[in-house]
């Protein structure tokens, strides 16, 4: 069953999560996918953010949903957005919709403890047994409402991605609508939210399915058709489990802050379980909205493969203009990531590196580590790289290269990859070999950004002395 084509319906789809935690990457799947559905068929996107849990909100978390989905495009000024609203501001209408239920025979209260239940259902299979049903309790503080599930019959559930999966109503307990309290639960909040919000398709994760034909018969309850249902596949890590914020890196934050730009991120997350097509994966978000069909996502399994999305992000640093990586790459240019004053850092010189680093970066983050050789009085002590470079013929050819660099008449890229290479073959040395300890000298370490044309950046005085810093170090 697909979606209208564009403009053709009032489609109202929303995202409801609860600020209690950085933002999962699996909500922001969500999110998006919520978000694209609504941008194909001319609809709406709703955030409600769900903070009826007191004791675990916190206004922090829910600025941090609202940054981190602004920084992937979903945001109130595009006029698909609506909201955010909060679940808290509907409690008088979660309240007004128990005692409807209850007033027209399709709730009733209950006493029943947890374990009395629990000794009278030990060896049940759905849970509580209704021993309250026909008891014809009133409200009394500490009674929770109950829904009264159907004796028989099945609910089926309209799911765009799992194939519209049936519910015995037999096996569906009399499940509790509000607490002791008069409090709403979870179920029927999610509900009357999604009525009074017009929402006309609820995608969420596949953790909520086997809430959904509860939900569904407290739609019809309430006197309206449920909605269209799209339950999107777990998300796992390299193990298929899924993924855990004790176990897994799960934070959208994190990634962000290691580098990962936004849009690459997007293209990610849009893939987790579904397909453009084509075997086309680097695509921009407005072709993944014009592809998008959120029946054709697969039931099965989503792995999030960090190494993949590493992958993404490299092919969209490489995307970008000199001067737009330049710019992202800013915040890794300065405290805290930066191990440079403000007054050591060159503009001129970065900019001038920055090429050479744009066609290798995997990540923003590693920037710094890349150019540090260029702010720093000297280069970092890397013990390790030192050791591996440092070998026979190392002091030999070193001293070798220092004395032919001090006569080279210019000092650029290829001129400097020609003489070590010489230098090199007199001692027996690919260009491979001969240059690691040259870098070790001028960088600090064994990997790093093309070393000629770093040592053309570096310049002539700087590289010198470094070297000869390293001779001594040998001679010692």
């Amino acid at each position: 069953m697909n979606l209208p084509a564009p403009g053709s319906s009032p489609i109202r789809v929303r995202f409801a999560p609860s600020p209690t935690g950085m933002f999962h990457v699996g909500g922001a799947r969500s999110a998006l996918f919520n978000w694209a559905v609504a941008k194909r068929a001319g609809g709406t996107f709703v955030l409600r953010i769900e903070d009826t849990d007191a004791a675990r909100n916190k206004p922090e978390w829910t600025s941090g949903i609202l940054t981190a989905m602004a920084s992937l495009g979903m945001h109130a000024e595009d006029p698909t957005f609506e909201g955010p609203y909060f679940q808290s501001a509907n409690a008088s209408l979660h309240t007004e919709a128990a005692q409807r239920l209850y007033t027209q025979g399709a709730a009733y209260y209950c006493d029943c403890t947890r374990e009395d239940v629990a000794a009278r259902t030990a060896n049940a299979q759905t849970g509580y047994d209704g021993h309250c049903r026909e008891r014809g309790l009133a409200y009394a503080a500490g009674r929770a409402l109950r829904f009264r599930t159907p004796d028989e019959g099945e609910t089926q559930v309209i799911d765009l991605i799992r194939g519209n999966p049936t519910f015995l109503n037999a096996v569906l307990e009399d499940f509790v609508i509000a607490r002791g309290d008069g409090s709403a639960v979870f179920l029927l909040a999610n509900v009357v939210d999604d009525i009074s919000m017009r929402i006309t398709h609820v995608i969420r994760g596949e953790e909520h399915l086997p809430n959904t034909p509860k939900q569904q018969l407290m739609w019809r309850a309430l006197g309206v058709e449920p909605p269209t249902w799209a339950h999107l596949p777990v998300i796992v890590n390299e193990r298929r489990q899924k993924l855990s914020k004790r176990r897994d890196k799960v934070a959208l934050e994190d990634f962000l802050a290691d580098g990962i730009l936004p849009d690459a991120m997007v293209n990610y997350l849009m893939l987790l379980g579904w397909s453009p097509g084509n075997d086309e994966e680097i695509l921009p978000f407005e072709t993944l909205i014009e592809r998008f069909d959120i029946a054709g996502v697969n039931s099965a399994s989503a792995f999030f493969d960090v190494k993949k999305l590493t992958s993404f992000n490299g092919e969209y640093i490489r995307a970008m203009s000199t001067q737009e990586f330049i710019k992202a790459c800013g915040p890794w240019l300065v405290a805290p990531h930066a191990p440079w004053t403000p007054e050591q850092f060159d503009e001129a010189a970065f900019a001038a590196i920055a090429p050479h680093a744009q066609s290798r970066l995997a990540l923003l983050s590693d920037i710094t580590n890349n150019v540090d050789f260029l702010f720093l009085d000297a280069p970092v002590d890397d013990a390790a790289s030192w050791d591996k470079a440092m070998k026979e013929p190392a002091p030999a050819l070193l001293a070798d290269v220092r004395t032919a660099l001090a006569g080279l008449e210019t000092w650029q890229a290829e001129p400097l990859k020609e003489l070590v290479t010489e230098v090199g073959a007199a001692h027996g040395l690919k260009l491979g070999k001969a240059q690691a300890p040259v870098r070790v000298a001028t960088t600090g370490r064994t990997v790093g950004l093309p070393l000629f044309e770093s040592l053309e950046v570096l310049g002539r005085e700087r590289a010198l002395t470094r070297i000869d810093a390293a001779l001594t170090k040998l001679s010692a």
